[in-house]
């Protein structure tokens, strides 16, 4: 997810690794913080592989900063890491997040939608939080009024997810016609 995020806000304007750890954060939201000692490590290996370039800028003080930018490789990587993503990408909903934060940077839609259409295969699996044997629960087989708000809630999300992917489907279907 990390790696993913890093390509992908670099794709879109060269940054400094503060501003690419806050900007990371706030994709992640409340699910966890990136520390220096996450994302400064995460920045040297991708640097060492080609993927992103340091430049040093003068800084406001005497230090200079470092500005990160993506390289050809790194941009070829974040095409082929949107078009094919791994199966976590696609069933864990915030690594999913972070994919479609930068999907836009595919540029066919075709394979936009491909993307798309793996999610939607995914989302249309039964599954619950909670099983009875093998078969998933909804909220209506549990009287825990605590698990009942977990069936609930998570019906009604991936009911939003569904509608918003076969409309996004739809749009992309008729710009391919």
């Amino acid at each position: 997810m990390l790696d993913l995020a890093l390509l992908g806000f670099l794709h879109e304007e060269p940054l400094h690794g503060y501003e690419l750890r806050t900007r990371i954060a706030r994709l992640a939201g409340h699910v966890s913080a990136i520390s220096h000692g996450t994302l400064y490590p995460a920045i040297k290996r991708m640097e060492k592989a080609g993927l992103l370039a340091r430049k040093p800028q003068p800084g406001a003080a005497a230090a200079p900063r470092h500005v990160l930018t993506l390289t050809d490789e790194g941009r070829r990587e974040l095409l082929k890491r949107l078009r094919s993503p791994e199966d976590p990408f696609i069933t864990d909903e915030n690594r999913w997040f972070t994919l479609l934060a930068f999907l836009r940077h595919l540029p066919d839609p075709s394979a936009q939608a491909v993307v798309l259409r793996r999610r939607l295969a995914f989302l249309q699996e039964p599954s619950s939080f909670f099983y009875e044997g093998d078969r998933p629960l909804s909220a209506g087989d549990v009287d825990d009024p605590f698990r009942q708000g977990v069936l609930t809630i998570a019906r009604a999300t991936s009911q939003a997810e569904l509608d918003w992917l076969q409309k996004t489907l739809n749009d992309l279907d008729s710009r391919r016609a």
